[in-house]
């Protein structure tokens, strides 16, 4: 089992959140997809806004289908002025060799307001950091935090 570490926000996926690219209501189509340690996954800005942006993908093997996991338990939850977004361990089986991976990261799997797989966020799979490793017949299971993968609040403006 692999702790997620914290989970960091893509700046386009800031602006997807203001703008209404990514419906907060809607939890239809999330998938988290797993990257080696040589990806840039783990840049937020600039050049990362799609799923196509990102180099060095886990191979389709061994018991991971490119594209990741569709993810399960999506809630966004309104509390006082705290929406949070959490959803269930995403897992994955090893079969015939070993998964091994660096970073997660959360997309849509869908084109929304014309723009194609927009990513969400990122996390480091191991506070060390070093590799995650499942081998042949163990699961590689990205455990999320008891609080979700993150919230959005804020204070008045003056």
């Amino acid at each position: 089992m692999a702790a997620a570490g914290k989970w960091k926000v893509y700046e386009s996926a800031k602006e997807y959140l203001a703008d209404g690219t990514f419906d907060l209501d809607d939890t239809a189509n999330w998938k988290m997809a797993l990257f080696l340690s040589t990806s840039n996954a783990n840049t937020l800005g600039g050049t990362n806004d799609i799923y196509a942006d990102l180099t060095n993908e886990v191979a389709g093997s061994f018991g991971y289908t490119t594209g990741g996991v569709a993810l399960t338990g999506i809630t966004w939850v309104r509390s006082g002025g705290t929406v949070t977004f959490d959803l269930d361990n995403a897992v994955w089986t090893a079969s015939g060799g070993s998964i091994t991976a660096r970073f997660a990261v959360i997309y849509k799997d869908a084109t929304v307001n014309s723009i194609v797989k927009p990513i969400l966020c990122v996390c480091l799979l191991d506070t060390a950091p070093a590799d995650v490793t499942a081998t042949d017949g163990n699961t590689l299971t990205i455990q999320i935090n008891a609080s979700g993968v993150f919230t959005l609040s804020g204070a008045a403006v003056d």
